[in-house]
């Protein structure tokens, strides 16, 4: 490990991709339980739920993070996603056994190879030794860029595409959450104490969460699973 990849208290090093959902602030928390020192990165590509960048920056701050940065560009100049074209409605108050059934409309194209470019780009510019990102390949959504296999074929192209990567110094992806179900990672987040009430998972846009959209509606589950009440719904009730 090079000097480089280590921080000022001899932590390594870490770029977090940080939406301020649910998963992704169960990852900050984790890379922190686990020594590392937290630079934090979240985007704002004109998505129809930018109230997630006011989480974001919450949990950044809660969280600790050396540094948190924003980083913009448009992606709904083209569309493709429910997420980033007004006209696509979203889907609403479907069952987990619906949500199983294809990849959905709120799949963003290439969304996450967009996301892990920049933090590689970021993290090799720092000298981080890690990127950790929240990807699931339980959750019912199935996005085809939250796989192992499309992790590990990202894996190899920080390796193969980066001068920290030729010197036999690769960036790793981390991906703590990708085999676990939705109540195991609210479970672990109870465990390292993650402000849910902080966090935003849902699509829709409003300044409340809806409870109905597919991210909504996996949270609510989970939540209930385990016999707890989910923050956000509180917030809901009380508007």
């Amino acid at each position: 490990m090079t000097n480089t990849q280590m921080g000022d208290r001899g932590n390594l090093k870490a770029v977090v991709l940080l939406s301020g959902g649910l998963d992704s602030s169960v990852v900050l928390y984790q890379a922190k339980a686990q020594g590392c020192e937290c630079y934090a990165l979240s985007f704002d590509y004109q998505q129809r739920h930018r109230r997630e960048l006011k989480s974001a920056t919450a949990i950044a701050k809660a969280g600790g993070v050396v540094e948190h940065q924003v980083v913009s560009f448009n992606l709904r100049q083209w569309g493709g996603s429910a997420l980033t074209d007004d006209e696509i409605d979203l889907p609403l108050s479907r069952s987990l056994e619906q949500m199983s059934q294809d990849i959905p409309i709120t799949y963003v194209p290439a969304r996450n190879t967009i996301f892990l470019s920049f933090a590689l780009s970021y993290a090799e510019a720092i000298g981080a030794g890690r990127v950790y990102i929240g990807v699931n390949a339980l959750d019912y959504s199935g996005y085809p860029d939250c796989r192992p296999d499309y992790i590990q074929a990202m894996q190899e192209v920080f390796k193969l595409g980066t001068k920290q990567g030729h010197e036999g110094q690769a960036i790793q992806i981390v991906t703590p959450l990708i085999n676990l179900k939705k109540t195991a990672i609210i479970e672990l987040g109870n465990q390292l104490g993650v402000p849910w009430e902080k966090t935003w998972s849902c699509y829709a846009g409003g300044d409340v969460a809806c409870g109905a959209c597919d991210s909504c509606r996996l949270r609510l589950v989970a939540f209930a699973e385990l016999g707890l009440r989910d923050p956000l719904s509180e917030n809901r009730d009380e508007g």
